[in-house]
């Protein structure tokens, strides 16, 4: 991939305000709202379910792509990606490591 495709991609800091089980969907998935500070907080669908309680998420600071073409997931519109590392133990969602404005850059 040329770099000029990945510095295309807006990544910033967000905190988790709003989480919801989502019942209708196959696999166990969460609807979450994101605040990125600037007063329009992000919906974003995400199959962590399985790695994550409603409270460990509720107040989380996450890494999120912001600019992502918003798609539907089980008839809820997904407007950004939360990053995650997986492997045989579920996902470990990224974040920084100290505390950071919301809608700091992420490059």
């Amino acid at each position: 991939m040329p770099f000029e495709s990945f510095s295309q991609l807006d990544i910033r800091v967000g905190r988790v305000i709003e989480v919801e089980e989502m019942p209708q969907a196959r696999k166990p998935m969460y609807r979450l709202k994101i605040d990125f500070g600037d007063g329009a907080p992000k919906q974003c669908v995400a199959g962590i379910k399985a790695s994550y309680t409603k409270e460990q998420l509720m107040g989380k600071t996450v890494v999120a792509v912001v600019n992502l073409q918003p798609k539907s997931v089980v008839g809820v519109v997904s407007e950004c990606m939360m990053l995650a590392a997986f492997d045989d133990g579920g996902a470990s969602l990224l974040s920084p490591d100290k505390e950071l404005p919301l809608g700091t850059k992420v490059g």
